[in-house]
């Protein structure tokens, strides 16, 4: 493994860095000091900042000499709504709030190369370093795109990338094409009529009808999606009743679908409001399904994901880096961004062997050893691709 000596002579700023906004997690679109800090270390390096993008999105540019190419490099910077359980010193000082999925070491990352890149400006054009706000599910990236990312920062390729616990530190992971799948939130709301426990037949019992659409549902991936491909509908929520003797007037149904094709989650929204409403007139009620696709399917462009992982070959080793990894059924809203610009999703190791904390688990912790790593991947891309010409 070769991790650029003065990225590795600043390793313990990253830790603290990291350490810090670890500390301090911020939700989606509320990463007010997130976002300064970042913009505050991309000013204090030499970078032009811009911030606001996407509301609390950061933007720090490096141009160097007249090369009109350029690259973007994109890391999230949100935390989820959950309580940590690590006691260690660095936990979240902040009830409901944790950096439960490694964003923080993301940012950290990205800013460990701006530093690098800053100092050391040895490219030729122009390299845009992308912090997203609100990657977990409230639509951090669209919200940049649509406020106008790559009008303002045009780049010929864009890249990501998300650490992974059970792959070792110092390894590398990614696939061409599809890698994660898309994700949509539903909610399915059932009128029926309420009415005394004890006398059910003078109503309409909601409870019933959800319990009929939940098992009809299941049917959906298993007989209307190809063997060949896959897809996920899980029911996570049912809200109903009151009272232990009361037949409630209304239900809700709520959950997630996944999938790794556009018309295979357009198949799956269909059927989700066909089988709700005909369940429910068939037993005498009523339902209607909202169905929302959160983030499209990310898939990787085949020659941007051959050239990152060529980068990251030369950095680990060719023995190092899967090149065929592994679908990954959770989302990633960087997907909006390879919509617009070609580019590769890439994963780090997180380390921890099989025993290894998953993200979005309350005793997770990104594992600062992989800090420099990351690092310089991002460095060596930015070099690679806009070397410098003799």
């Amino acid at each position: 493994m070769s991790i650029d000596p003065r990225i590795a002579a600043f390793a313990d700023d990253l830790t603290a860095w990291r350490r810090d906004i670890h500390a301090h997690p911020e939700l989606g679109f509320e990463e007010e000091r997130t976002s300064r800090f970042v913009a505050d270390r991309l000013r204090a390096f030499g970078c032009e900042v811009t911030t606001g993008i996407g509301k609390t999105g950061v933007v720090g540019t490096i141009r160097v000499g007249n090369n009109p190419r350029a690259v973007g490099l994109r890391a999230d910077m949100d935390a989820l709504p959950m309580d940590e359980t690590n006691t260690f010193e660095h936990r979240s000082r902040h009830a409901g709030r944790m950096h439960a999925c490694g964003h923080d070491g993301h940012t950290t990352m990205l800013l460990g190369a701006a530093r690098y890149l800053a100092s050391t400006r040895n490219f030729d054009g122009t390299v845009h370093f992308i912090f997203q706000p609100a990657e977990e599910g409230r639509g951090g990236a669209e919200a940049m795109v649509k406020d106008g990312l790559f009008e303002k920062f045009p780049c010929e390729a864009v890249f990501g990338m998300h650490n992974r616990p059970k792959l070792n530190v110092g390894k590398f992971q990614i696939r061409s094409g599809p890698m994660m799948a898309g994700g949509g939130l539903f909610d399915i709301h059932i009128k029926g009529k309420g009415a005394h426990g004890a006398r059910p037949e003078s109503g309409v019992d909601p409870v019933v009808i959800g319990g009929h659409i939940i098992t009809a549902l299941q049917t959906v991936i298993s007989r209307t999606i190809a063997p060949i491909d896959s897809g996920v509908i899980s029911i996570t929520q049912m809200h109903a009743g009151d009272a232990y003797n009361v037949i409630p007037e209304t239900a809700v149904l709520r959950g997630t679908v996944r999938a790794f094709r556009k018309d295979v989650m357009a198949t799956i929204k269909e059927k989700i409001e066909r089988i709700a409403a005909g369940m429910a007139q068939t037993l005498g009620g009523e339902a209607k399904a909202d169905v929302r696709v959160v983030f499209p399917p990310l898939v990787n462009d085949p020659r941007e994901a051959q050239w990152i992982g060529d980068v990251a070959a030369a950095i680990v080793g060719e023995e190092n880096v899967n090149r065929n990894g592994g679908y990954v059924m959770a989302s990633e809203d960087f997907s909006y961004m390879l919509e617009k610009v070609p580019g590769a999703f890439i994963l780090i190791g997180n380390g921890g062997g099989e025993g290894g904390c998953e993200v979005h688990n309350p005793g997770y912790d990104f594992n600062d050893a992989a800090l420099p790593l990351g690092a310089t991947l991002w460095a060596r891309a930015v070099e690679t691709r806009l070397a410098k010409q003799d």
